[in-house]
């Protein structure tokens, strides 16, 4: 991983500095503590019990009671220290789960037309999910393992350095090792994490309400359940390979540790064999006790630098989302209308509009401008542009060109708050989430109360069905809203938008997918919701804009007629052929 995301690692833990400060003078001073006990120990050997019945009970007690305080205090510390690093830990994978998912929700509509839903769900949960260990516990790991392999070199160094030297010869080999290990585990786990973005995204789209409904009446569930095990497949061998890659390194350094007292009692003979300086019982008990301690931290940092590797990669994938441009953000000096002033005037101003700079313009020079009151048609074969025009009113796009003007300011320069409280949107998909009917109207409102949540479901048509309904408004509308047909659910997307109050409507072919029945009581609806706003109508079907104040036609992004119906069938031009045609389909 790049200095860069290094750094911006560390940032996350900045704001608990002084969490931090806590953590890391306990973890000193248990580290310090820690290695007290061997020299007590020698201190026993070689002075109180080599006396014999001589020996200085006073001291024999004081050393044995420090050798048993001095675990249970560092014990007692460690619990203190899991807490304050689990806590720690917590709060920096809540900050970054907040990051994440905020960042998200201020990209515009055209991230996620592009990106699969399952690829942003296994960011936030299985990349953040997979760095949880890392954060919350290794990070700590690391410090006390650092320190208390330092605190105890120091310590075996001043017992006897000759056998310090020969305790730490393997060590650089072990740490060069560990190292290719763990650059093999960071470019597996990438991999890993995009077969799981895979399957979340599978997943998803396979058993959703829809996704079922489609397999089973096009006979693939069968290649479905075959894709995935396949997938399966594929996860399963690269956790394989993950957790086996360096085991046999692994292995061969912890069985080196566990024979090094042996080779350290085979040193000890050699240098007194040679007629060195003498090294007591009483040291080389002490020595070999704080190597034993040594072995843990240390195998411990070996592993984990391969842990940590692999979390790195976790990391690059987070930071990646995170350092998303935000294309349509809300400017620093932006200003507020007051919705009681807004009397709704829209005014497109030679707009142009591309998703990608390379192709052709999706809408070019679109300029109109629809009255307070008015009625504004937007009508042209599929793919001419209606529905991006009408995104734009709402600011889910950007102009590339030109200007959105509402009441005279740019759509740009007002606050996000004040333009989603004068511009409602009734789209064709009408999405409701899974939970009752009350929640689902009220999110257009949160502090509605219910006397206005069910004034809306009137207005919308549909308060009556919902009264018939054995829970009533706390019917559990099912996910997306599969309990209802699709005129009532377009008739709760209208009462959300009545509770929402917005002085400019964009209806997005609301009725295009409903029958003749279900379309007269979703347009009876929506005429009410349009009295006294700005309405920007989407068209599918003519039939429904037949009494606009003003019908654009589109062809390739670019206005071709305008006029009334009267008008423009007169004229006998493109409209007037979707009219014909729209009367031979009904």
């Amino acid at each position: 991983m790049n200095g860069g995301n290094g750094r911006r690692i560390i940032r996350l833990f900045r704001p608990y500095r002084l969490r931090l400060s806590w953590l890391l003078t306990m973890i000193l001073f248990s580290a310090a503590l820690g290695v007290v006990p061997p020299f007590l120990l020698r201190d026993l050997l070689n002075n109180v019990l080599t006396r014999g019945p001589a020996l200085d009970t006073d001291r024999l007690a004081i050393l044995v009671a420090g050798m048993v305080a001095i675990p249970i205090v560092t014990q007692a510390i460690g619990v203190a220290q899991t807490w304050q690093s689990n806590l720690v830990g917590q709060q920096v994978m809540h900050d970054l789960r907040a990051a994440v998912y905020r960042h998200l929700q201020r990209l515009s509509l055209a991230f996620f037309t592009r990106t699969r839903t399952g690829e942003v769900q296994s960011r936030i949960a299985n990349d953040i999910g997979g760095v949880q260990t890392v954060v919350t516990t290794t990070a700590t790991s690391v410090v006390s393992n650092v320190t208390t392999v330092v605190t105890t070199s120091i310590a075996m160094v001043l017992l006897d350095w000759r056998l310090a030297v020969a305790a730490f010869a393997l060590l650089p080999v072990f740490v060069f090792m560990t190292r290719r290990i763990g650059q093999k585990r960071r470019a597996l786990t990438a991999t890993m994490q995009g077969t799981l973005a895979d399957i979340s995204t599978l997943v998803e789209e396979s058993l959703s309400v829809s996704g079922v409904l489609l397999a089973k009446t096009m006979g693939q569930t069968d290649e479905l359940t075959d894709r995935f095990v396949a997938e399966s497949r594929v996860l399963a061998d690269l956790e394989q390979r993950s957790r086996m890659a360096g085991r046999w390194v692994m292995g061969s350094i912890q069985a080196t540790f566990a024979v090094m007292p042996a080779l350290m009692y085979g040193v000890a003979g050699y240098l007194l064999s040679t007629g060195g300086p003498t090294i007591s019982i009483g040291t080389l008990v002490a020595f070999t006790t704080l190597q034993t301690r040594l072995f843990f931290p240390v195998s411990s940092l070996l592993s984990v630098q391969t842990d940590v590797q692999s979390s790195l990669a976790l990391f690059d994938r987070v930071f990646e989302y995170l350092d998303l441009p935000v294309d349509i953000d809300e400017r620093p000096d932006a200003v507020a209308l007051d919705r009681a002033d807004v009397r709704g005037r829209v005014e497109f101003d030679d707009v142009g509009f591309g998703y990608d700079p390379d192709a052709a313009p999706i809408l070019e020079g679109i300029s109109f401008v629809a009255e307070p009151g008015s009625k504004i048609a937007v009508v042209g074969e599929t793919g001419s542009g209606k529905t991006t025009l009408g995104y734009l009113v709402a600011r889910l796009y950007d102009v590339g060109s030109g200007a959105v003007r509402i009441e005279g300011t740019d759509v740009r320069d007002l606050t996000f708050d004040s333009l989603r409280s004068i511009v409602g949107v009734v789209s064709q998909e009408t999405y409701l989430f899974h939970g009752t009917v009350r929640e689902n109207l009220a999110f257009a409102r949160p502090g509605a109360t219910d006397a206005e949540i069910e004034a809306a479901a009137r207005a919308a048509q549909i308060d009556d069905h919902l009264r018939s309904l054995p829970e009533g408004y706390d019917t559990v509308v099912g996910e997306r809203g599969y309990r209802f047909s699709g005129g009532e659910k377009q008739r709760l997307a209208i009462a959300r938008a009545v509770l929402r109050d917005p002085a400019v409507l964009v209806l997005d072919e609301a009725t295009s997918s409903l029958d003749v029945e279900t379309e007269r009581l979703v347009q009876d609806a929506l005429d009410d919701l349009s009295q006294g706003r700005t309405s920007i109508v989407i068209a599918h079907r003519l039939s429904t804009v037949r009494d606009a104040d003003l019908i654009l036609v589109l062809d390739r992004g670019r206005i071709v007629e305008r006029g009334t119906h009267a008008d423009l069938v007169a004229l006998g031009g493109r409209y007037a052929a979707l009219v014909e045609r729209d009367a031979v389909v009904a």
